[in-house]
C-alpha cells in the first residue's frame, strides 16, 4: 500500500491551488478534463518510451537514463515546434549538469504530429498562463525512462532543485517492477513541504518553479529490473534559458 498517495487537486481548484501553494497534483481524470483529451489517446503513446536513446551526459557515470527532447513555443492556443537547440541550465539551477549544452536526439515524429499532443501542451500551458501570464510560452519537452539495470536509478540526479523556467509539468506515464521513486516538493523560500508517490498512468505534478524545488528519491528493483517513464514540459516566458 502506498503510505503517501497523491494530493490530488479538484479540476475546479487547480489554478487557485498553483496560486496560493505554487504546486498542484492531477489525477488523469482532472489531466483529461483540463487539456481536452481521452485517456486511451495518452495510453497510445507508451511505446514511445521503448524507443529512447541513452543519456550520454551523465555526470555520475551511470547508465540509468534514457530520454528525447524537442522545444515548441505556444502562442495563445497555437503551439509550433521550433527547430532542434540544445538544452542548457545555468550552473544556478543544475549543479551537476549546468553550463552544458546537451544535444538530444528529438521526440518521433508522429508523436509531436499527434493531434492529442498538442491539446496537451497548450493546455497546460493555458493553464499555467491563468495563474501568471508570461507572454509566448517557451516549452521544452522531455521523455524519460530512469532504469535500474545497474541497480539503481536516479530520476533527478542533481537533488531537490528549480529548473529555471517559469512552470513545470511532470507527468507519470508508468512505473514497472520498482520501488521507491518518491516525489517530494518543498517551499523555496519556507518550511513547508510535502511527499507523495505518483503510480497511476498520465498523472501530473504541476509546479511554479519560481516558489517551490522539487525532486524525486531513486528508483531500485521490485524482484527483476524496472523502469519509470515519465513526460517533463517546462515553460518559459519570452525567451527559452540562455537566450536572455
Amino acid at each position: 500500500m502506498n503510505a503517501f498517495p497523491p494530493p490530488y487537486t479538484a479540476p475546479d481548484a487547480v489554478v487557485d491551488v498553483l496560486r496560493t501553494r505554487g504546486c498542484a497534483v492531477l489525477a488523469p481524470s482532472t489531466l483529461a478534463t483540463l487539456c481536452g483529451v481521452r485517456p486511451d489517446a495518452l495510453q497510445a503513446w507508451r511505446a514511445y518510451w521503448d524507443e529512447l536513446p541513452p543519456d550520454a551526459y551523465l555526470k555520475d557515470g551511470g547508465r540509468y537514463r534514457r530520454r528525447r527532447h524537442a522545444c515548441f513555443v505556444q502562442q495563445g492556443d497555437a503551439l509550433e515546434q521550433v527547430a532542434p537547440r540544445a538544452h542548457w541550465q545555468s550552473e544556478d539551477y543544475n549543479a551537476l549538469h549546468g553550463g552544458m549544452h546537451r544535444w538530444f536526439e528529438p521526440l518521433a515524429p508522429t508523436l509531436v504530429a499527434d493531434p492529442a499532443w498538442t491539446r496537451l501542451v497548450a493546455g497546460l500551458g493555458q493553464v499555467f498562463a491563468q495563474v501568471r501570464d508570461d507572454g509566448d510560452w517557451h516549452i521544452e519537452a522531455h521523455q524519460f525512462r530512469i532504469d535500474t539495470t545497474d541497480g539503481i536509478g536516479r530520476p533527478t540526479p542533481e537533488g531537490a532543485h528549480r529548473d529555471g523556467v517559469d512552470f513545470v509539468a511532470v507527468l507519470l506515464v508508468g512505473r514497472t517492477g520498482i520501488k521507491g521513486g518518491e516525489t517530494r516538493v518543498f517551499e523555496a523560500d519556507g518550511p513547508a513541504g510535502q511527499r507523495f508517490t505518483l503510480t497511476e498512468p498520465w498523472a501530473v505534478l504541476l509546479l511554479d518553479d519560481h516558489r517551490v524545488i522539487h525532486e524525486s528519491t531513486p528508483i531500485q528493483p521490485a524482484g527483476d529490473a524496472g523502469h519509470r517513464d515519465t513526460l517533463v514540459l517546462t515553460y518559459r516566458g519570452r525567451a527559452f534559458q540562455g537566450e536572455d
